[in-house]
């Protein structure tokens, strides 16, 4: 029951963030002159073509309609995370814009960790759902494939979110969300859907 980002948006921090830690990091090989050497020039070369990717995808960023879009080279992850996340709760253009520069980001913006993500939370709420229905709330639905499973989404099942009876079963089956959901992510979703 949460609200999901954009899939393009954890792309991009994904990548960004993926990039900037690659560029600290080289790689490691048995001890030696020659072995240092090849893995400085390596680890160089990969730098430089992150570095190369990251400010095209900025400079694209900022031509399709996202002037204040960072420099994904010198941005902080943590930073960059949260200005993207401005960016695009702010801007109607960033995501035409994210859409029109993928294909400067490698593998055209997606993500394998990211990818997996999604599997293991849309697994961890089908088993939520599963278990809802088990214990009484029949029609529970099961998320979406893009893993919406929102309080609107429950109570257009009409549904009762507020129930103390639905509540105590939604305790109950937070544990088959293998940590997906908690009690708090639970009781934000309630609070920001109303009544």
């Amino acid at each position: 029951m949460r609200c999901r980002r954009p899939l393009i948006l954890t792309s991009v921090v994904a990548v960004a963030a993926f990039s900037l830690l690659a560029a600290g990091c080289g790689s490691g090989g048995s001890p030696g002159v020659a072995s240092v050497a090849s893995s400085t020039s390596a680890a160089t070369t990969t730098t430089q073509n992150e570095a190369a990717v990251a400010v095209s995808f900025s400079r694209c960023m900022r031509s399709h309609g996202v002037p204040t879009f960072p420099d994904l080279s010198t941005t902080e992850p943590h930073a960059l995370k949260a200005t993207a996340q401005r960016l695009a709760a702010s801007n109607p253009h960033f995501t035409a814009a994210a859409k029109a520069c993928n294909h400067l980001l490698p593998n055209g913006g997606s993500s394998e960790e990211a990818a997996h993500r999604q599997r293991t939370q849309l697994a961890d709420e089908l088993s939520f759902a599963r278990c809802m229905r088990s214990r009484g709330v029949t029609r529970f639905p099961d998320p979406t494939a893009q893993g919406d499973l929102s309080v609107e989404r429950v109570k257009a099942q009409g549904i009762d979110v507020h129930s103390p009876a639905v509540l105590r079963v939604v305790q109950a089956c937070l544990p088959a969300s293998h940590g997906g959901l908690t009690a708090a992510k639970v009781k934000a979703a309630l609070n920001n859907a109303g009544r």
